[in-house]
């Protein structure tokens, strides 16, 4: 009897500390970097027709667990959005390309399935750095002068995805929304409207 109780505390004992090791694992912070290829576009009214913006980005990011299931995953990163649009305002016809650079930090809720797979939602803020505008059509050079001032210097809007870790090696799939119009006065506004940024990303990364 004696000898039955040792090995069931002694049982006990072992299937705890696995269940610590278990959570311990699932609940590691994760620092890494990350980068790939970006495909953004802008809502615009009065285009013909609208091409995505193939660009890229670039930054770190690192996990930090509150649970052994839920984690908080704040981000720093550059990247490019914009889009390349023909338009048709007032009988007037022409391709106008917006490219326009963000150092952008989302910071996303992160649910855990196990430690090889999350999903995140959250929101994100952006800081415009640089934006150049090109214009061929019957606007000829006046709307050439388009620059950083006359677009927000803040976008900010929502973030969703996946992460898929292959040991220390991730892939990553997002789609970010902007809730900001991007344009804020003068012939931005007149070309863009409303327009807010939309952008889809696929991530390749490394945790340390």
């Amino acid at each position: 009897m004696k000898n039955s109780i040792v090995r069931m505390l002694v049982a006990s004992v072992l299937v705890s500390s696995l269940s610590v090791l278990k959570i311990s694992a699932q609940t590691t912070p994760r620092t890494g970097i990350k980068g790939g290829l970006n495909a953004s576009t802008l809502y615009l009214d009065n285009v013909d027709d609208r091409n995505e913006r193939i660009g890229f980005h670039v930054g770190l990011f690192t996990q930090i667990p509150v649970t052994s299931f839920f984690a908080i995953q704040p981000e720093i990163q550059y990247t490019t959005k914009g889009v390349s649009a023909n338009y048709n305002l007032l009988g007037n016809t022409g391709k106008n390309n917006f490219n326009l650079n963000y150092v952008e930090l989302p910071v996303l809720a992160t649910f855990k399935l196990g430690n090889s797979v999350d999903l995140q939602a959250g929101p994100y803020a952006s800081y415009l750095v640089s934006s150049k505008v090109t214009t061929d059509g019957d606007f000829g050079s006046d709307y050439r002068n388009i620059n950083r001032d006359n677009f927000n210097t803040l976008d900010y809007g929502i973030a969703g995805g996946l992460n898929i870790y292959f040991g220390k090696a991730l892939l990553g799939l997002r789609y970010g929304q902007g809730l900001q119009p991007v344009a804020k006065d003068g012939a931005a506004r007149l070309l863009m409207g409303k327009a807010k940024n939309a952008v889809g990303q696929v991530s390749l990364g490394f945790a340390f």
